[in-house]
């Protein structure tokens, strides 16, 4: 490639072969990954009930496209319901684990705090545990003490599996933190929860939303512990659609599947704001 110089001449500019190499790869690596997902969108629009192309669909006629399983999905009951419960359950489990990670990334953020390593490792377990194995162990633990097959056992699950990630992102906008904005604070007559609330939360607030999103995220996706511990009354959007694969293969099941993948993009998009904005936050000096 050639461009002219400060003295009116040309010279020759290598093409970035590479960088170009570099993006057809990340293009193709995403269309692998994303192609299978987005194949769910037409397919819920199909008026037929068959999970593949008909070939009214492959030849665009208005009459093989319907929203017949859209309005299956708000007039069904079971559909209403487990939506109701993935809502109560998530928002529930979302406050109780963003407070409690919450607290607990800011005793970790202290250098003076015994046996760190271990309460953090402690913290993070049930991200690493296989979670069926964290399932089983709820499900005899839950049962054991009365609270199988009900709301308030699958919302402390849920609480159980958020909270690593509310650990992992608080203690992340913490290490950028400037803790002489709390010792200012001190020194103005300021309590700890008083500076907390007025000094540290506004500035680790995109962290702690951001937490909440993946608590939040965690939640609603999950499916295996609701298998072990959900009764009927407590069935999930997720336990829902493996019901209708096993029990009644319907394509309302593709309509849902559009609907979180809808869900999961705007989590995505809120997420990345928040990450833009925490780092323009105000670092640590």
């Amino acid at each position: 490639m050639s461009i002219l110089n400060s003295t009116g001449g040309t010279r020759q500019v290598p093409v970035p072969v590479g960088r170009y190499a570099y993006l057809t790869f990340c293009a193709l690596v995403f269309l692998f990954l994303v192609a299978p997902i987005l194949v769910i969108v037409p397919l819920s629009f199909n008026a037929e009930p068959y999970f593949t192309f008909t070939e009214g669909m492959l030849r665009f006629d208005a009459e093989a496209y319907s929203l017949r399983w859209y309005r299956e999905i708000v007039e069904n009951e079971e559909w209403r319901r487990s939506l109701v419960n993935s809502l109560t359950i998530g928002i529930s489990a979302t406050v109780l684990a963003t407070v409690l990670g919450t607290l607990a990334a800011l005793g970790l953020a202290n250098a003076h705090m015994p046996a760190r390593r271990l309460v953090t490792g402690l913290l993070i377990s049930p991200m690493v545990t296989p979670v069926i194995i964290a399932a089983a162990g709820m499900f005899f633990f839950y049962s054991s003490i009365g609270l199988g097959q009900t709301h308030l056992g699958l919302i402390l699950a849920h609480t159980a599996l958020g909270i690593p990630f509310v650990v992992i992102t608080v203690t992340a906008t913490l290490a950028g933190f400037d803790n002489n904005l709390t010792r200012a604070a001190a020194s103005l007559g300021a309590g700890p929860v008083r500076t907390f609330r007025k000094v540290q939360l506004p500035l680790i607030a995109p962290g702690v939303l951001s937490g909440g999103l993946f608590a939040f995220a965690t939640s609603f996706d999950e499916v295996v512990v609701v298998l072990f511990m959900a009764g009927v009354e407590q069935r999930t959007i997720p336990r829902q659609m493996w019901a209708g694969i096993r029990e009644q293969i319907s394509p309302a099941i593709l309509a849902v599947a559009t609907f979180l993948i809808g869900f999961a993009v705007l989590l995505l998009f809120a997420v990345e704001w928040l990450r833009r904005r925490n780092g323009s936050a105000p670092s640590r000096r």
